[in-house]
């Protein structure tokens, strides 16, 4: 089922055939692609120990509280966000398509088929477009691009993927694929969590444009890009935290295994593991099984999603994949 994203976009282009200048918006995005290269870290996971956090605040967004004492248990988790490097590997040994790769069920949508334009039956994603005017709606700045995909992130007429960037334009089903093949799994939030504070309220401030890759300037319109970058940055390009883990906030959104609800359960201290399918509820994807994403993107600004921290989270649609959202794999123990 495709949720908030495609909804909007149909709500966006009612009454149209075709999509909209499609060319024009793909050379616009392809306006923050970078092919800048910064020594890539190992590939090999890193050992997190056991321990106690104050997981969750009640600083910013509402949904992020309340916060408590939470334990964790060891685990290992990678150092970097899966990148297209990684990800090609797997599709060599799988032959995997992915979702955005294959023709769209029409029953996805939930609305008749006359309703929908027949691009958007067509293989693609979502992909970030500056609008040409100021907007607080992001059906404004999202595209559903036809043939969008993790080897073409702003769609056929853009740059192909770069090996060492974050790999994005997944659905959770090609999430879980790869971790299959990897023999890993997605991070509960409160393992992302934890890993992300390196266990402690010192790495929980929102980071400036010399720690992590975020938007600076006005967004939508205008990203000035001090931090080196406009779209997504290679894995690497930051310091790491005090656990080893580079990029746990900005750069892509990381999407975890839980199921999404708003707020945490104060009762739920021990590794906690979010609600279940059936108590899951996203204001944002009505009627969909969200899962909870974490740290913020790119596309995080001071005066519109200050959201790249580690205790930030919100609701991700598992059907369609998007140009800032990636993921990073957990182990429960030293990997092979």
């Amino acid at each position: 089922m495709r949720g908030a994203f495609a909804y909007a976009i149909l709500a966006a282009l009612a009454g149209c055939d075709s999509a909209p200048e499609a060319t024009a918006l793909q050379a616009t995005a392809a306006d923050f692609a970078t092919l800048a290269r910064c020594p890539a870290p190992p590939d090999t996971p890193v050992a997190i120990p056991a321990g106690r956090f104050v997981m969750g605040s009640d600083a910013v967004y509402p949904e992020e509280g309340p916060p408590r004492i939470t334990q964790v248990s060891a685990f290992w988790i990678d150092r970097h966000e899966v990148t297209n490097r990684q990800f090609a590997a797997f599709i060599v040994a799988t032959g995997h398509v992915t979702v955005a790769e294959r023709p769209v069920d029409p029953a996805a949508f939930g609305v008749p088929i006359e309703q929908i334009p027949a691009f958007m039956l067509e293989p693609g994603s979502a992909v970030f477009t500056p609008p040409a005017r100021p907007s607080r709606s992001y059906a404004d700045w999202w595209v559903y691009v036809p043939g969008a995909s993790w080897k073409r992130p702003y769609g056929p007429h853009g740059p192909a993927a770069v090996p060492d960037q974050p790999v994005v334009h997944l659905a959770w089903e090609d999430m879980q694929a790869f971790a299959r093949w990897k023999g890993g799994r997605l991070p509960t939030e409160a393992e992302w969590e934890y890993a992300a504070s390196a266990g402690t309220l010192d790495d929980r401030a929102q980071p400036g444009p010399d720690r992590a890759n975020s938007w600076q300037g006005a967004f939508p319109l205008v990203n000035e890009g001090l931090d080196g970058f406009k779209g997504i940055a290679p894995v690497g390009c930051f310091k790491p935290n005090r656990f080893g883990l580079h990029d746990m906030v900005g750069n892509v959104w990381e999407v975890t295994a839980d199921f999404y609800r708003p707020g945490h359960d104060p009762a739920e201290r021990d590794n906690p593991r979010g609600p279940g399918e059936n108590d899951s509820y996203d204001p944002q994807h009505r009627g969909l099984a969200s899962r909870v994403m974490k740290g913020g993107s790119y596309l995080c600004a001071p005066n519109y999603c200050q959201r790249y921290r580690p205790e930030s989270r919100q609701g991700r649609d598992p059907g369609l994949g998007a140009s800032n959202v990636g993921f990073r794999l957990a182990y429960d123990r030293a990997p092979g």
